[in-house]
């Protein structure tokens, strides 16, 4: 049995996990973005896994474009029976579960596309949760990781954070976690290429943003 915790932040649920929920919701644009920028990669009827979905709103924003089956797995129980929830009151088809990023309770060959966004720095064994997504991905599959990069700053977080037009005091809360938390967990570019070649993908193709950087991975 695997002993540890597969997530080293502060665990994300109940009230808090219904506080991250409802500022992210705030997002919205910027998780159908992510979506069609995805959907645009994606076979038809492409079977999709998203590895730590949180609330669960970029993996309903891609229900909502095409016929994919969509699954997502989560660490948080509150988070697996909120994005449930909201997919039903969406009207769309997704199944949540819960689970380990690091031991996918997923056959090999199952998936043509995984996504983890802004959760992969606070794995406790990122380099197996690499590992997993190469399994559970077909041949030619493609996994992407958007986060945080570990060298953004204090600026471009000030920027980021501004942009997400959050109510005052949710702005501080936001931008202080970014600076003396996420930040330290966070990786860079150099790092997720070092932790690519480490595992089957064997390498990534990194592009780098305001604050974080997107990895792509193909099997």
């Amino acid at each position: 049995m695997r002993v540890g915790k597969a997530y080293k932040g502060i665990g994300m649920e109940g009230m808090l996990a219904t506080w991250y929920a409802r500022n992210t919701a705030k997002l919205q644009r910027d998780f159908k973005s992510c979506a069609e920028r995805i959907a645009a990669r994606l076979p038809p009827r492409a079977d999709v896994l998203e590895v730590a979905p949180g609330p669960g709103y970029l993996a309903i924003e891609l229900a909502r474009l095409g016929p994919y089956r969509i699954a997502g797995l989560d660490i948080s129980h509150s988070f697996v029976r909120m994005a449930a929830d909201h997919a039903a009151r969406a009207g769309v088809a997704a199944e949540f579960r819960h689970g380990d990023a690091a031991a996918l309770p997923f056959a090999e060959e199952s998936f043509d596309f995984v996504v983890c966004r802004a959760a992969f720095k606070n794995f406790t064994d990122p380099a197996s949760a690499l590992s997993e997504m190469h399994r559970v991905l077909r041949s030619g599959g493609k996994a992407l990781i958007i986060d945080m990069r570990n060298d953004a700053t204090d600026t471009e977080i000030d920027q980021a954070v501004d942009d997400m037009q959050l109510d005052f005091l949710n702005a501080i809360v936001i931008r202080t976690t970014f600076k003396r938390m996420l930040r330290r967990r966070a990786y860079s570019s150099a790092q997720m290429q070092d932790m690519a070649a480490a595992t089957p993908f064997g390498r990534a193709d990194i592009k780098t943003g305001l604050l974080g950087f997107e990895a792509w991975l193909q099997k």
